[in-house]
């Protein structure tokens, strides 16, 4: 089957009464966020294109009972920063109930602007739950790349009746580091839905005897994050597990500047906080014009909102959090003292905090999942009676992170389940809340995916895995290849199964799962499985 045949009529955009809501209120959003609508020309209904624009494909995320986002990019250049001419261009669209897209069942069109990248972001609504769909966009004569997507079930249903939900989760897919083979397995095994964690791009110089090459120095500017996306999404294994799923997404550092805080750098430089926050309003914008979300998720300025839930029925609750921008600075680097004990220490904020916690209290969920990017667990790693912590996870926030484990147990939140990105190995951890505490019961699980490519080819022996696991006998799990998890989630039980491959220096690499773990419904304990 030719995936760029034609389905579109040519002649007409037979648009339906949704199409020019759906136009209209692109242009609205456009205003709202302060884009100059009135210098731009009249949009183009019949664009021609000096290469394909369509070369970063397609994506669809943030699923819902009735819809979900679908998106692509106009990019005939997209490294040169796209390569289209500053005018606005219409994007046709259309979804369908089979692959051959001849039951359409919502069609419409779309402006893509310049001031946003020639990006499209359509919030599809009023189709049926829990079903798979199709879709496909055509500018001009050109037909991109056909995705295939699907809803999530209404909330409305109860837990039994909701079908399992089988979902993968990865983070840290550095260019440079290697090859993004492990998409190629994620892609065969089909999943629901694919949760990124965060460092989907990153945001350094290219370095010599990297296996791949980043196409420029670090990126600072608008235009400099826009063509590193577009190089990342230009992988086709990426494409290709963008157009089989819908994606949930969320950031860490490396969208933007390695181990920032709010709007503190990493490094206590010269460069001034208006600096910083101008780069800071350059990477969310391009993080937004090149991921599947919704408009609720525009930046402005310096801030973009990306904490939100995803709900699959009543079985599964996802709150996805941000935990990078509304963070106070990290408070000294690896030892505990008094700053990771300061109350108004936060990894997330007053408002986010306040969010989750209403949503969590509010839950009818059999499972509520926390999606965020830092290890939770507080691993001490270092022998004997002296503790050595990461400050940049949560045991440098200490109070907010016994304060939330201690909610889920408050609250009675139904089964809570942590995953996790960020650190580039695997790890299945118990999350007591005091867990120098002999007998401290777990409050909740945590799963941590290592990464797709970062820190490049592994190791079956992790330095120190004896003494660590022996100082920290929440931790279960701890395994240093690259990869993703993948999970199957129903009323009674949760499963995570860890795949690596063992090398992504060279493509080819077959999977293996290192370790699998199931936790039982109402019981926060790991079982092997």
């Amino acid at each position: 089957m030719n995936p760029f045949r034609p389905v579109f009529p040519l002649d007409s955009p037979n648009l339906s009464r949704r199409s020019f809501i759906g136009a209209s209120s692109s242009m609205l959003v456009a205003l709202g966020a302060g884009r100059a609508w009135s210098n731009q020309p009249v949009a183009k209904e019949k664009p021609s294109f000096q290469a394909y624009p369509f070369q970063l494909g397609v994506a669809s995320g943030d699923p819902s009972a009735d819809g979900f986002v679908i998106w692509t990019r106009l990019a005939p250049e997209p490294l040169a920063g796209g390569g289209m001419p500053r005018e606005s261009v219409w994007v046709h669209w259309q979804v369908a109930e089979d692959e051959a897209m001849t039951k359409v069942v919502a069609s419409g069109k779309q402006i893509a602007n310049p001031d946003w990248a020639h990006s499209v972001h359509v919030e599809v609504t009023g189709l049926k739950p829990d079903r798979w769909y199709w879709y496909q966009f055509k500018a001009g004569a050109e037909i991109s790349q056909r995705g295939r997507t699907r809803t999530l079930e209404s909330p409305d249903r109860a837990a039994a009746q909701t079908s399992p939900l089988k979902m993968t989760f990865a983070s840290c897919q550095h260019y440079e580091g290697g090859f993004y083979t492990a998409y190629q397995h994620m892609l065969a095994e089909a999943p629901d839905l694919v949760l990124h964690l965060g460092d989907y791009i990153y945001e350094g110089s290219s370095r010599e005897g990297q296996v791949r090459k980043h196409n420029s120095q670090e990126i600072i500017t608008l235009e400099d994050y826009r063509n590193r996306h577009a190089q990342y999404k230009s992988d086709p294994s990426l494409q290709a597990m963008h157009a089989a799923a819908p994606w949930v997404v969320t950031w860490d550092d490396h969208e933007f500047d390695n181990n920032y805080a709010g709007d503190i750098p990493e490094e206590k430089g010269p460069a001034s906080k208006e600096d910083f926050l101008l780069r800071r309003a350059a990477a969310y914008q391009a993080y937004y014009e090149h991921m599947p979300l919704r408009a609720a998720c525009i930046p402005k300025g310096p801030g973009m909102k990306l904490y939100r839930s995803v709900r699959h029925g009543s079985l599964v609750d996802f709150h996805v959090l941000d935990t990078r921008q509304h963070r106070t600075d990290q408070p000294n680097r690896d030892r505990p003292g008094p700053a990771s004990m300061n109350p108004d220490g936060t990894m997330l904020g007053a408002i986010q905090r306040d969010w989750l916690l209403g949503e969590l209290k509010n839950s009818r969920a059999s499972w509520n999942v926390l999606a965020q990017q830092v290890m939770m667990a507080r691993v001490d790693r270092t022998k004997g009676p002296k503790e050595m912590y990461s400050m940049d996870q949560w045991p440098g926030y200490e109070v907010e992170r016994q304060a939330l484990l201690r909610a889920f147990m408050d609250l009675k939140v139904s089964n809570p389940v942590v995953l996790t990105g960020d650190i580039h190995t695997h790890w299945a951890n118990e999350l007591p809340v005091e867990p120098s505490q002999a007998d401290a019961p777990s409050a909740g699980t945590e799963f941590v995916c290592t990464s797709i490519t970062s820190k490049g080819d592994g190791t079956d022996h992790p330095a120190g895995l004896e003494s660590m696991l022996s100082q920290n006998p929440f931790v279960k799990y701890h395994g240093d290849h690259r990869g993703y998890v993948s999970c199957v989630i129903d009323s009674k039980s949760w499963r995570s199964d860890f795949r690596t491959v063992d090398y992504v220096t060279r493509p080819g690499a077959p999977l293996k799962t290192q370790a699998s773990f199931v936790v039982e419904s109402g019981r926060a304990v790991l079982n092997k499985a």
